[in-house]
């Protein structure tokens, strides 16, 4: 194509990657937020604040009727976006020269599974059977787990970065995502050292819950912190116009 050409000429249209990841992140927090408030106004669940009584999980928050069907329509689609988000950040991650071509794809493996499991727990949410609640049980689980890990890998490389004297990622922003993969770190461990300190199993389960809501809500800022840093890095999609 010759350089004169107006075509060639022409800057390479770009799409912004940043709404992917703030979508990626809202929507199962709506999810959960909207199905806790039908579920206690149909009064299928006692009205408490989770955050604090842990009165209810998410699970149960979303199990049965109008609830669990609206629950499910924004957290499977949800779950797409967040396999996408994984990808993407490998990706990114790459172009920042953060990370190498065997571990960026690792880090993508690593977000598919974590959206699979969130994908496995959202269909056999508020089915019945001992096989679907082992499904559920796992799938939340293998979310949360693998979900941390992916987290706490970019959470360190960007923080990394910001160390280094980036010139979009202050030093500011990478010590405020370090204290949140952190804070989501000590929920995970009280997680698991929790029935060691609560004998009464009414109270661990109250922990338990409230710890969900809060890891699900850190989830939520993670995202859109990411969402941030792509929009800060210029992060997008350039589309190749030809002839």
């Amino acid at each position: 194509m010759h350089p004169d050409d107006p075509i060639a000429a022409r800057p390479s249209p770009a799409l912004p990657l940043w709404p992917l990841p703030l979508l990626a992140g809202l929507l199962p927090a709506i999810a959960g937020l909207v199905a806790w408030q039908l579920s206690t106004r149909l009064e299928l669940i006692p009205a408490c604040n989770p955050f604090i009584d842990g009165c209810v999980s998410i699970s149960r928050a979303a199990r049965h009727g109008l609830p669990n069907h609206l629950f499910r329509a924004i957290v499977l689609p949800a779950a797409v976006l967040q396999g996408l988000t994984w990808w993407l950040a490998s990706h990114w991650l790459r172009e920042q020269a953060l990370l190498s071509a065997v571990r960026a794809r690792v880090l993508a493996a690593v977000g598919a599974a974590a959206a699979i499991f969130l994908v496995l727990y959202g269909t056999f949410l508020g089915t019945e059977g001992e096989l679907y609640r082992w499904f559920r049980r796992f799938g939340i689980w293998f979310y949360f787990g693998l979900t941390a890990i992916a987290l706490v890998v970019v959470v360190g490389l960007i923080a990394r970065a910001a160390r280094r004297g980036s010139a979009t990622l202050s030093r500011r922003f990478g010590r405020s995502l370090l204290a949140l993969a952190w804070l989501l770190l000590a929920l995970g461990l009280a997680a698991v050292f929790s029935p060691l300190a609560l004998g009464d199993d009414l109270a661990h389960d109250r922990f338990t819950n409230a710890l969900e809501w809060w890891g699900a809500l850190l989830i939520t800022l993670f995202f859109a912190a990411l969402a941030r840093a792509w929009l800060r890095t210029g992060f997008a999609l350039r589309l190749a116009v030809t002839r």
